[in-house]
């Protein structure tokens, strides 16, 4: 049997599509379902376009958790990956799923992390920090933004003349190498 994923996403999906196509064909790993919270985000647009189920809820419904997580147990996924996902997990969320909820963040943590810090925010301040260096993090989430254990880290190079926009292409490059096949070594652990 095929480990299950379903993908939480609140914008273009980008890394949501390059995972599916990673696994699709793959015997060990299927995604099952996108989620989102943002019915006009593109993401909806890409699952439709690969006829994944795209399943959209309020802030409210991922509080309560009581529809969403029947939605995700009628399905019986195994993983939930976050994937540009914006809104904190409840805690009720996080428990139900312990060590089978991964996320990626576009810094090089525990730098950069925790409330406020998404998308071009971290860019900016890397830049105007004056690092030499960023990358990304794929980590467990748990109760606190951003400060789960870290499941794999990789690192690029912030050159001197580096803008908000290279520096995007650069995490977004390492987000699409090394984000599914961080997933795939975690699947092969459970």
């Amino acid at each position: 049997m095929p480990k299950k994923l379903a993908i939480f996403a609140s914008g273009s999906g980008s890394n949501a599509e390059n995972i599916y196509n990673y696994f699709i064909d793959s015997s060990d790993v299927e995604v099952v379902l996108i989620c989102t919270n943002k019915q006009e985000a593109f993401i909806v647009k890409r699952a439709n376009k690969l006829n994944i189920p795209v399943y959209i809820f309020t802030q409210y419904e991922l509080n309560n958790f009581v529809d969403l997580h029947k939605k995700l147990q009628n399905l019986d996924v195994d993983i939930i990956i976050l994937a540009g996902f914006l809104l904190k997990l409840p805690a009720i969320m996080v428990n139900s799923y312990i060590n089978r909820i991964i996320n990626i963040h576009p810094s090089l943590l525990p730098k950069y992390g925790g409330k406020g810090m998404y998308g071009s925010n971290i860019h900016k301040a890397v830049i105007e920090n004056k690092e030499t260096e960023s990358g990304i993090s794929i980590h467990f989430v748990n109760q606190n933004y951003d400060e789960g254990k870290i499941i794999l880290q990789k690192k690029c190079v912030v050159s001197i003349n580096e803008t908000v926009e290279t520096l995007i292409q650069k995490i977004q490059k390492l987000e699409h190498n090394y984000f599914p096949i961080a997933i795939e070594k975690m699947i092969k652990k459970l």
